[in-house]
C-alpha cells in the first residue's frame, strides 16, 4: 500500500522532532530504516555501511533494467534553536531542521514507497546521505567506494526545498543551480613589537589590510563579468592591545563560484596575492583552502533538458525556471562524478532557509512525490 498524504505528513513531523547534526544522525537513521522495512520488500535491498554508519542505501530491482537511476536525499540538521512554536517542534535543544531536510527525506520515502509497490523498469538507488550541512557526506561516500558495482548510479537526481517558490512547484535551470564554496584561511606571521618602534617590528595588521584591498580586485578584474563569483573575507583577528604591533593576523572568509573552473581560477589568484604580500612585507603568508565536497551544482545538459521538458509538459506540475543561487550544496561533488540534475521543490514560506522560524508548507510533500514519480517513469520509458 502506498503512503497517503496524511501518512507522509506524519513521517515529516516525526523527522522534524529528531534533528541531528552531521555524522551523528543515529536516531534519524534508525527511524528511516524502520519506515523502509515496513514497505514491500520484494524488490528492495537495504544496505548499511561501516564506512559511513548513519548513511542508508536502498536498491530497487528493475523489471528490465537498462540503467540504474540514483536519487539522493540529505538527512542532517543545523545547530539552530527552533522558534516556530509548532506542536511538533524539535525535541533536541539547539538543533533544528532549519534547511528542510525533513521535507527532503519524506519526499524520498514517498517515491521509494511507490516503487516498492510498483516495480520500476530500471534499477533505482536511493541514497539517504548524512552530513550535507558540514563534513561533506557525499564526498565521503564516494571516496569510500560506496558507489560501486550494482550500487553505482548511471545518473543521479536530488532536490532542495525553496521557500520562495509556491508549495509543490518544481524549479530548475540548465547549467549551474548552486555555487561551489571554498573556505579561506590566511595566516600572516611577522614580528611583534612596541607601537612606538615600528622599525623594529613587522606589522601583520598593515599587511593584512593591503591583502584585503588587493583581494577585492580578483572578482572585478580577473573574472569575466558575465559570470559570477564572490570572495567574502568575513573575519579578521590580529593583535592583543592598542599599543603593541601584531606579529600574527588571521583572516577567514569564503569563495563562491558557479563553475569549478571559476573557483580554481579564484583560488589561483588568491594564492598569487598571498605570495606577493609575503614578498612585499617580508613575512610568512600562508593560505589554506578547503572546498571539501561543496563543488558547484552543475546540472548535466542532456538529462536536465529532459527533466525540464517533462516538468513543463506534465499537467499537474507547476514548473518555474529559476536563477542560480550562491548558496552551497554538497550534491555538487556527486554531480561532478555522475551525470544528473538537482532541482527545487517549492515550500512557500516567509522565512528563509537556515532560519529558526522556517515552516515549510506540507502541501509540497505529496506534490513533490507525484512529480518525481512521473519524471522517473518517463525517464525509464526512454
Amino acid at each position: 500500500m502506498t503512503l497517503t498524504n496524511e501518512q507522509l505528513i506524519q513521517i515529516r513531523r516525526h523527522l522534524h522532532q529528531i534533528p541531528e547534526l552531521a555524522l551523528h544522525e543515529t536516531q534519524t537513521h534508525e527511524y528511516l530504516l524502520s519506515v523502509i522495512k515496513g514497505f514491500n520488500q520484494q524488490f528492495l535491498e537495504i544496505r548499511e555501511t561501516p564506512e559511513l554508519p548513519t548513511a542508508l542505501f536502498v536498491r530497487v530491482q528493475g523489471s528490465n533494467p537498462q540503467r540504474t537511476i540514483g536519487y539522493r536525499t540529505d538527512i542532517d540538521a543545523l545547530p539552530v534553536e527552533e522558534k516556530t512554536g509548532l506542536p511538533f517542534k524539535s525535541q533536541h535543544p539547539g538543533v533544528m531542521h532549519a534547511c528542510g531536510h525533513d521535507i527532503h527525506m519524506t519526499v524520498a520515502l514517498g517515491v521509494l514507497n511507490y516503487f516498492a509497490e510498483n516495480q520500476p523498469k530500471d534499477n533505482l538507488l536511493f541514497f539517504f546521505q548524512p552530513a550535507e550541512e558540514s563534513d561533506y557526506g557525499g564526498k565521503r561516500a564516494y571516496e569510500a567506494g560506496l558507489f560501486s558495482g550494482k550500487w553505482r548510479p548511471d545518473e543521479f537526481y536530488g532536490l532542495h526545498d525553496n521557500p520562495d517558490l509556491p508549495a509543490g512547484a518544481i524549479g530548475c535551470r540548465m547549467g549551474t543551480l548552486f555555487a561551489g564554496t571554498t573556505e579561506v584561511n590566511i595566516d600572516l606571521k611577522g614580528k611583534g613589537g612596541h607601537a612606538a618602534y615600528p622599525q623594529d617590528a613587522n606589522d601583520t595588521v598593515v599587511a593584512a589590510a593591503a591583502l584585503i584591498m588587493q583581494v577585492q580586485t580578483v572578482i572585478s578584474r580577473s573574472i569575466d563579468p558575465i559570470h559570477s563569483g564572490v570572495i567574502t573575507l568575513g573575519k579578521i583577528r590580529g593583535g592583543s592591545i592598542r599599543n603593541v604591533i601584531a606579529g600574527h593576523t588571521r583572516i577567514e572568509g569564503t569563495i563562491r563560484g558557479l563553475t569549478q573552473k571559476m573557483i580554481e581560477k579564484i583560488d589561483g589568484r588568491l594564492q598569487d596575492i598571498c605570495e606577493g604580500i609575503g614578498r612585499s612585507f617580508n613575512m610568512d603568508v600562508r593560505l589554506g583552502l578547503n572546498q571539501g565536497g561543496y563543488w558547484p551544482v552543475e546540472n548535466n545538459p542532456q538529462l536536465t533538458k529532459f527533466f525540464i521538458d517533462y516538468m513543463q509538459k506534465a499537467p499537474d506540475v507547476n514548473f518555474i525556471e529559476t536563477a542560480p543561487a550562491m548558496t552551497g550544496e554538497d550534491f555538487g561533488f556527486l554531480l561532478a562524478k555522475f551525470p544528473g540534475t538537482m532541482f527545487w521543490l517549492g515550500v512557500d514560506d516567509d522565512s528563509q532557509l537556515h532560519s529558526a522560524t522556517l515552516t515549510p508548507d506540507e502541501a509540497a510533500i505529496k506534490r513533490g512525490v507525484d512529480a518525481i514519480i512521473g519524471f522517473m517513469n518517463a525517464r525509464m520509458a526512454k
